[in-house]
């Protein structure tokens, strides 16, 4: 990704042939930098703007991948705490904090958040594979078996859920001011 506030929306297609891991990082990039072109130019007002009957915004989207992003890579696979503004929020009374309060936050807020928690997940990733492979597990286990993720499950996770919403993000872009494509 770029310096965090930063945004050049530049993909690379993943290599045909890469070894597991770039190709599971590659992939992941790619999507990343299809949310970030998804989002690219948008005011307040585009970010914030829903189809109905569903709530979710673009710039909730941004806000709830940056969770997710911080949540397996720091929470799960390194078993660290939660970071503000995770740490505070309300999860009890709003499960889906992350999606409303994205209305809260400036359009360059929502970017920088965005960003630096995909440069602090690529950090946390390029770290694990210096010191293993994609079988390394996680410190915290799953609740229902007390099994372990692995990295690689992990890294698919994040592909599965970024591929899954930026389908969201190609409705809701059309929606704002009609602009399509990838």
């Amino acid at each position: 990704m770029d310096t965090p506030g930063t945004i050049t929306v530049e993909r690379t297609d993943p290599p045909l042939s890469g070894s597991e891991a770039q190709t599971l990082l590659t992939f992941l990039d790619y999507h990343r930098r299809t949310l970030l072109l998804k989002v690219d130019g948008l005011d307040a007002d585009g970010l914030a703007q829903a189809l109905a009957p569903s709530t979710m915004t673009l710039g909730g989207l941004l806000k709830h991948l940056a969770y997710v992003e911080h949540h397996w890579l720091h929470v799960v696979l390194l078993g660290l705490p939660p970071v503000e503004p995770w740490a505070s929020a309300d999860w009890d009374a709003d499960p889906d904090w992350e999606w409303h309060s994205a209305a809260d936050d400036s359009p360059e807020q929502l970017r920088d958040l965005f960003t630096r928690s995909v440069a602090r997940s690529e950090q946390v990733v390029t770290d694990a594979l210096t010191r293993g492979d994609l079988a390394q597990v996680s410190v915290r286990p799953q609740r229902g078996t007390g099994e372990h993720y692995s990295l690689r499950w992990i890294l698919v996770h994040l592909v599965e859920e970024y591929a899954r919403h930026n389908g969201h993000a190609d409705l809701l872009r059309e929606a704002v001011d009609g602009a399509t494509g990838e």
